[in-house]
């Protein structure tokens, strides 16, 4: 009996802390088809971070890519060029302007690691890995982010969230006002959920009330899920709690660019959720 009452009183907890930032009612979207992403690519057993812990503490890289076991750099060793065709090695080719044959050569290998160094990617060493791809595929988005005419041209400031490439933007009369940045969504059991939305909250230095976790720059949009930064790396673990998480550069900039009442809208479904 008093096990049962200390259930039943959790739950009654849980319900309240959710209540606290409950938002107005959603616009169901459709969910878009699957698509490729680099999230698939995590769930590789033979992808390993390519820096070790130590390392990654010291020198803070923007970013932490996966590479094969067999390459991951130990500490003091310099990262060395790969001779390993990538999962994202032909999305790397195409937009590097290489010979787009999916096969790793020593050319692709120092452009890939051009690119990766241009964008603070470790280590180095050439492996179009997921996070190499995530990024390729943020660069190629910034050109026309909305082609597919997923997200809504309105006359307010919108958020519009892309889970199926894990990209946000923002856009206004069909303009682009906030150029597309990585986002990494809800993990599995816990996914963001789509719909149209309005931002009903705005805390700059937020600290969740379920997790205890601090949220920067958060914009509430729908029952505690919320665009904020994250100190970690972007790409790091499996996903969010269901938020929309952008780096802390990023999510600064989407907290000046956007304001209380704007529209955030979300569709499409993370790979492998």
């Amino acid at each position: 009996m008093r096990e049962g009452m200390k259930r039943t009183l959790s739950a009654l907890l849980v319900s309240a802390s959710l209540l606290v930032v409950a938002g107005p009612p959603a616009v169901a979207v459709a969910p878009s088809p699957t698509v490729a992403s680099p999230s698939a690519a995590y769930r590789l057993p033979a992808l390993v971070p390519g820096l070790p812990r130590a390392v990654r503490e010291t020198t803070r890289p923007r970013h932490i890519e996966y590479v094969p076991r067999s390459e991951a750099a130990p500490a003091g060793r310099a990262a060395r060029c790969s001779a390993s065709t990538g999962p994202y090695q032909r999305q790397a080719e195409r937009y590097l302007g290489r010979q787009v044959d999916g096969r790793q050569s020593t050319g692709d290998c120092r452009a890939i690691r051009r690119f990766q160094q241009a964008h603070r990617i470790a280590p180095a060493t050439g492996f179009a890995g997921p996070v190499t791809g995530a990024i390729v595929r943020v660069m190629r988005a910034r050109k026309d982010p909305n082609r597919a005419g997923h997200c809504p041209a309105l006359a307010q400031r919108t958020a519009c969230v892309d889970l199926n490439r894990q990209l946000m933007w923002v856009q206004q009369g069909g303009q682009v006002i906030l150029e597309p940045v990585a986002i990494r969504s809800g993990a599995p059991t816990m996914e963001t959920r789509t719909g149209s939305y309005r931002i009903y909250l705005r805390h700059r230095h937020h600290i969740s009330n379920l997790y205890g976790t601090r949220m920067p720059y958060a914009q509430f949009f729908d029952r505690g899920e919320a665009l904020h930064g994250v100190y970690e790396d972007i790409f790091s673990g499996a996903g969010s709690h269901g938020c929309v998480n952008l780096t802390m550069t990023d999510a600064r900039r989407a907290w000046e660019v956007l304001r209380k009442g704007d529209t955030v809208y979300v569709w499409g479904r993370k790979p492998g959720v």
